[in-house]
């Protein structure tokens, strides 16, 4: 169990009806988001309009009395970020990005071999934010973490799977992007006539499936 007092949390009040809270990273963010969620569903968690959350933070909003919570929220245990429950949302990939060999290299492997790397971990999306549809998916273990390029394109193609640090992402849209590119889906992740528009939300499981 990890004391919320511990990684010292800080609430800060937004406007009149938001807390911004404030901690020691994405895995405590995702820890203090899926802890909001189970009060809220146990129906211990005061009325709030969203829960947002972000890589070091979590944004509640529409509360009635922000102070209140701020000062509950000091005295709470937070419990480890649970395994994530329900059937994965599946993206099916053919890995033939632009850095695949550097991306490889990177992993001390060959290029042929990052496909079933990549693939054969559970990812989670931590939050959602750059562009709609956009996933931080978690789930890479450390010694695969790789870094931004050094100059981001000017264009990354939609669909295109991308690492950068922790995270793995998907492109919704054409768009810049500094990212090592692993390959591509034709997963549609953002569609405003669907409902919900994103494929992916926080807290969901996801996992690459590779096309040969």
């Amino acid at each position: 169990m990890t004391a919320l007092r511990d990684e010292a949390p800080r609430p800060l009040r937004v406007g009149r009806h938001a807390l911004l809270v404030e901690v020691a990273g994405t895995a405590a963010a995702q820890a203090l988001h899926a802890e909001l969620l189970r009060r809220r569903a146990a129906g211990t968690l005061p009325p709030v309009t969203e829960i947002v959350p972000a890589a070091r933070t979590v944004l509640l909003d529409g509360l009635d009395d922000p102070g209140a919570l701020a000062a509950d929220l000091a005295g709470w245990t937070v419990p480890p970020l649970p395994p994530a429950d329900g059937e994965p949302v599946v993206i099916p990939v053919r890995y033939d990005g632009e850095d695949l060999a550097e991306v490889a290299a990177l992993w001390g492997v060959g290029a042929a071999e990052v496909a079933g790397v990549h693939s054969s971990f559970d990812f989670r999306v931590a939050f959602c934010g750059f562009a709609p549809g956009f996933g931080y998916l978690t789930g890479l273990p450390p010694e695969l973490h790789v870094p931004r390029r050094a100059t981001p394109r000017t264009a990354v193609p939609a669909g295109s799977v991308a690492l950068a640090g922790p995270y793995t992402g998907v492109y919704p849209r054409s768009s810049p992007g500094g990212w090592l590119l692993v390959g591509r889906t034709d997963a549609v992740m953002w569609d405003p006539g669907r409902e919900p528009a994103a494929l992916l939300a926080p807290g969901t499981r996801v996992r690459f499936e590779v096309l040969r």
